[in-house]
């Protein structure tokens, strides 16, 4: 028996050194010849290690955290967040306004498309007019619901073709108006950071229904940022080249690539150098079960952050139309439970759209309580088929929600609940989400430090998968985003927060924390302790010379 596993052992540790032998040799294929095999002593290539494959490159149409993040590394926004409502310059020098109402945005004059044509006040034009086109597909719209002239999903109405008092002042500023006065920190971020400027010249003929199929869509190659699209090996990385001609200044490291991989890789690819950090922001996120591991490195440093986003399990209010049901089911989730032993202490369990880092949190709010008891009662009085399977759509890649989708099968199955669970990859969760082909379906976000989720609860909202809508929570939401009163906003929002309670169309999970691991031959890069912040400066991630 001793000697079997003796045995059994060296074979299983020859195996594994075989594997990693493997495993360098084919990313040194991935990378190309020379230098930009995934180690550092090139200098030429930075690898970013992520755990969810995008869900496309369309810049006004990717609702899904990881691609928005790969379109960052290439096109820029207006401004970046640096911080907790600190917003820096970027395509735009500035966003201010004297009455919180007419609102004036001032291009960099030195910005520029790689193609080398200007980046100028008719691209951004053309950019809002594309997305408030009723035949145009986009996740941005309530993102500008608040201008004048667009519906509550940003979209034109009346047959217009373009938004009122949306103006060209010069070749490098624009102006608009606002319905109501609005916050300026809600215009700073949400169009601010959330809106990617589209080069006119290159689509301006491109029928709007058409867009989302374009070639740009799919594989943007005239862009404003770092770095220039190469290619995309679908689940396997994401290859960019530097933009020599970069109008913040030339990138320090010529290569660029997102290299997608299981979150249990993470760890041995960091370890070896293979890549260089880790995306972090649920995205690229390292186990728990390997942080201390990872702390006990050498040639990494490990910082652990709370954060603002969280996981969600989502109802189809179609399919589950009864309140109650909705209610008892997260009763029967022990969430605790997932944040003791997935996360290993790391993270808190949240009710609601606003995690702690949020100031907008109303904790006065009654916290659901692990109670399965209870939880079988209220399915019984709310006439369940306990006959009935639901079906439970899970996504790949990120190993703590995939963990947690077991206990909550354990869970519902101990109060007689049937579940039928399916994995898929993201692009594919957002697909069956989109078309409701599911009954319970999880799915994580990182919205914004603004309290705006009419993206998540709003009856149109890109992520509201659920078809939730409530007509008062509808006309709050509509009033929490033109309201300029950050006082007032809060009550508003405090208001939804007990509306959201009692419908429950959406249970929230949990909010695990950041583990950012970066390697100590950068000089410069990997996530940011804000995480959103991570984008802000690509151009200066290097090696240490």
């Amino acid at each position: 028996m001793n000697r079997h596993t003796s045995v059994s052992k060296r074979i299983f540790k020859y195996l594994i050194t075989s594997f990693m032998a493997l495993s360098l040799v084919l990313l040194a294929a991935c990378g190309g010849s020379g230098s930009s095999s995934g180690g550092s002593k090139g200098k030429d290539t930075i690898y970013l290690g992520m755990v969810n494959p995008p869900g496309g490159f369309n810049p006004i149409n990717t609702g899904d955290i990881a691609g928005q993040f790969a379109i960052r590394v290439m096109l820029d926004s207006f401004l970046d967040m640096t911080s907790p409502l600190k917003f820096q310059p970027k395509l735009a020098n500035s966003i201010d306004t004297t009455d919180n109402q007419t609102y004036t945005i001032k291009l960099n004059p030195k910005a520029k498309w790689t193609d080398g044509k200007p980046v100028t006040a008719d691209d951004v034009i053309f950019t809002f007019n594309l997305i408030a086109n009723p035949k145009t597909t986009v996740s941005v719209g309530t993102n500008i619901s608040t201008l004048e002239g667009v519906d509550a999903n940003g979209k034109l109405t009346g047959g217009k073709t373009s938004i009122p008092n949306l103006k060209k002042v010069d070749e490098h500023t624009v102006s608009f108006k606002t319905k109501k006065p609005v916050d300026p920190n809600y215009v700073k971020e949400m169009i601010g950071t959330k809106i990617i400027t589209l080069p006119q010249h290159v689509l301006k003929d491109v029928a709007p229904k058409d867009f989302a199929n374009s070639k740009y869509a799919q594989a943007p190659n005239v862009t404003n940022g770092p770095y220039k699209f190469v290619k995309y090996n679908k689940n396997t990385y994401i290859q960019y080249k530097a933009n020599n001609d970069y109008y913040l200044g030339k990138p320090k490291t010529p290569k660029f690539f997102i290299k997608i991989m299981q979150a249990p890789n993470l760890l041995s690819e960091l370890q070896s150098g293979t890549i260089q950090a880790n995306a972090s922001g649920g995205i690229g996120n390292l186990p728990f079960q390997d942080v201390e591991t990872a702390k006990k490195l050498k040639n990494v440093t490990t910082e652990i952050h709370p954060q603002i986003g969280f996981q969600t399990m989502q109802y189809n209010t179609k399919t589950l139309p009864n309140a109650k049901v909705r209610q008892a089911l997260a009763y029967a989730i022990d969430r605790q439970q997932i944040v003791d032993k997935l996360l290993k202490g790391n993270g808190e369990i949240v009710d609601g759209p606003y995690t702690s880092q949020s100031p907008y949190l109303d904790k006065s709010t009654n916290v659901i309580k692990y109670d399965p008891k209870k939880a079988k009662q209220m399915l019984k009085d709310a006439g369940w088929d306990f006959n009935k399977t639901l079906n439970f759509v899970v996504p790949i890649g990120n190993k703590v929600r995939e963990q947690s989708a077991d206990i909550i099968v354990q869970n519902f199955k101990a109060i007689g609940v049937k579940v039928k669970e399916t994995t898929y990859d993201f692009p594919t969760i957002m697909q069956k989400g989109a078309a409701g082909d599911f009954d319970l379906l999880l799915i994580g976000f990182t919205f914004n430090l603004d309290p705006d989720v009419s993206s998540l609860y709003g009856p149109n909202g890109a992520y509201n998968f659920m078809k939730y809508e409530n007509s008062k929570a509808t006309k709050l939401i509509d009033q929490g985003k033109s309201e300029p009163d950050s006082a007032k906003r809060k009550e508003i929002y405090s208001q939804l927060q007990k509306i959201w309670e009692e419908d429950l169309p959406v249970v929230t999970l949990y909010s695990d924390n950041e583990v950012v691991v970066k390697s100590k031959d950068l000089a410069y890069g990997g996530a940011s302790e804000y995480w959103p912040g991570t984008v802000a400066d690509f151009q200066k991630w290097a090696f240490k010379k």
